[in-house]
């Protein structure tokens, strides 16, 4: 993995907003809304983490997931590349990204267990076979910087690394990923305005602090907030 943000390929990758949120004309012939297909992709986020408790995997690897898959419908329809198949084989893909791996034939179990339809009940050469189109719409570019990896500094830079800031700052970062935020900006932003949420939460003001690091507050607390009211 590239040691610094700005020479990866994540962040080369940056997209805008409007070019986050647009549906694929085979979607939109099939009746696919713009609002449909974001419920379609948190709901998919939300699979894939059901399918990561079962197999056993860390954060970082669900995370890296929803990437995967947010990043696959930035490029290729639904129509396409069916998400019920995609949401597990990113999650398969990313555990083998971050060294994790997990066995084809575990996930496959749980994704029959967890499937009440038969139609959805894939096996090891579906998953196998959707990879490699993962891939190929990836442009085989894997990398993926996480918020995580500068909360814990920027908290006790914050001097607000107590464990109640440390697990609502977290909680916050994991439900940036029902969203496309780490497509369209740089993850230590994420991080910075998850902490400011909690300190507002908290009744914490940590203003000079923002301050100090000359943060644009009009990005930190609007722009990465915006269309998701549990995080206003």
């Amino acid at each position: 993995m590239a040691a610094n943000f700005w020479t990866s390929s994540h962040f080369k990758q940056l997209l805008d907003p409007e070019e986050v949120d647009v549906v694929h004309q085979q979607d939109k012939d099939k009746g696919i809304t713009l609002e449909e297909f974001k419920l379609i992709k948190m709901h998919m986020a939300n699979y894939i983490m059901k399918l990561a408790q079962n197999v056993k995997v860390r954060q970082r690897v669900v995370a890296t997931a929803v990437t995967y898959m947010r990043r696959v419908y930035t490029r290729r329809s639904m129509s396409e590349y069916d998400p019920r198949l995609v949401a597990p084989t990113c999650l398969y893909l990313a555990s083998k990204a971050e060294e994790s791996t997990v066995q084809a034939r575990l996930l496959v179990f749980y994704i029959k267990k967890l499937s009440s339809d038969e139609k959805y009940r894939y096996e090891i050469k579906d998953i196998l076979e959707m990879e490699m189109k993962i891939l190929e719409a990836l442009n085989y570019y894997l990398v993926v910087f996480h918020p995580y990896r500068t909360l814990s500094p920027l908290l006790q830079d914050a001097g607000m690394n107590d464990m109640s800031m440390t697990q609502l700052s977290w909680g916050l970062v994991n439900d940036t990923y029902k969203m496309d935020l780490i497509l369209t900006h740089p993850p230590y932003l994420i991080a910075l305005a998850c902490i400011y949420i909690a300190s507002v939460y908290r009744e914490k003001d940590i203003t000079t602090w923002f301050e100090e690091l000359r943060v644009d507050m009009n990005v930190v607390s609007e722009k990465h907030l915006h269309g998701d009211p549990r995080l206003l």
